[in-house]
């Protein structure tokens, strides 16, 4: 069996976090914030879960791709809940950080499958 990463743990419970997180926003969050921030708060809950599978999946073939998609996934949706939460637009222009993060990690790991196909 293949040695685990600890980034597949660090996936792993940010999934965790993320499923507490989203119902927290389905049923806490819904009655407190407009349903603009709502609708912030439910991006952030996408986000993560889409780059929770991508950080799974990089991990085959470079923990460090790993790593960047759930430092990409702190600051990004961690910017945003955080935004509403406080209620601190502000935090929004942290988002932007994680999104090139993403790009990076993504770039990434297209660049190591593309390479890999051609060794």
């Amino acid at each position: 069996m293949k040695q685990r990463s600890r980034w597949e743990g660090v996936a792993a419970l940010i999934g965790f976090v993320g499923v507490g997180l989203g119902a927290f926003g389905a049923h806490a969050v819904k009655g407190f914030v407009e349903p603009a921030m709502l609708e912030v708060w439910k991006t952030a809950t996408l986000y993560l879960f889409v780059h929770v599978f991508a950080a799974f999946q990089a991990n085959q073939v470079s923990p460090r791709i790993a790593a960047m998609f759930s430092l990409g996934t702190l600051v990004f949706s961690g910017s945003l809940y955080a935004m509403v939460i406080t209620n601190l637009k502000v935090l929004g222009a942290i988002t932007p950080i994680g999104g090139v993060i993403y790009l990076i990690a993504w770039g990434a790991l297209a660049y190591t499958y593309l390479r890999k196909r051609h060794d």
